[in-house]
C-alpha cells in the first residue's frame, strides 16, 4: 500500500508540473492547503476519494486517469 500511495503523489506531482503549476497554485485550485499536498505528493498521506476527485478535478483529468498513472508508474 506504501508503494501505491507515493506513485499517487508522484502522478499528482507530474501532472502538476507538467501543467507548470506550483503547489500553491494547485492546493489554491483544489480548494485544499498546500502543506497537506506538499504531504500527498511525498506520499505521506493518502488523500480521501473526495480530496482526490477533487485535485483529478483542479489538474483537468478524470480521477479513473490520475489512477491509472499511478498503475503504469507501478508497472
Amino acid at each position: 500500500m506504501t508503494e501505491f500511495i507515493q506513485n499517487f503523489g508522484l502522478a499528482v506531482r507530474h501532472f502538476r508540473e507538467s501543467h507548470g503549476w506550483s503547489q500553491e497554485l494547485l492546493a489554491e485550485k483544489a480548494d485544499l492547503n498546500r502543506s497537506y499536498l506538499g504531504e500527498v505528493e511525498r506520499g505521506r498521506v493518502m488523500p480521501s476519494l473526495a480530496t482526490a476527485q477533487k485535485l483529478a478535478s483542479a489538474l483537468d483529468i478524470s480521477l479513473s486517469g490520475l489512477l491509472a498513472h499511478c498503475e503504469q508508474q507501478a508497472a
